[in-house]
């Protein structure tokens, strides 16, 4: 069986169940948090590690344009690759939204992942500040 190969370990948020055992995230589930943890981390913002993360966080006053799209697409892109050995990225696509929470890009990712050879797609919100003036 390959799934061990994935991993099991703490989930994310770290948390507890009801009879006080840390909750643990196991195979799949280990690798859909891991990108989770990769794109929601900024680079530079892990001491022992400056260089882990996603440069996203650099493009979070960039206008809601097709090119900050594509940035944003590439970078997610970049990072998955160096920092998440275990998927392959199938596609990055990047679609612009707005409402009452502001400016934001739903970044869908689709990934194979290697071991099991099972796709999955994952969505992450990655907001833009509005500049004030």
């Amino acid at each position: 069986m390959v799934r061990p190969f994935l991993g099991i370990g703490v989930g994310f948020p770290v948390s507890l169940d009801r009879s006080g055992q840390i909750i643990l995230a196991a195979y799949e589930e280990s690798v859909r948090q891991s990108i989770w943890i990769i794109l929601g981390t900024a680079k530079g913002e892990r001491v022992m590690r400056p260089d882990f993360g996603c440069s996203i966080y650099d493009l979070v006053f960039e206008m809601q344009t097709a090119a900050t799209a594509g940035n944003v697409a590439q970078v997610v892109q970049d990072a998955l690759l160096q920092f998440e050995p275990r998927i392959d990225v199938i596609n990055v696509q990047v679609m612009p939204q707005s409402d009452q929470e502001g400016e934001k890009l739903m970044i869908s990712i689709d990934y194979r992942v290697r071991t099991t050879n099972n796709a999955f797609n994952l969505v992450y919100p990655f907001y833009l500040e509005r500049s004030a003036g």
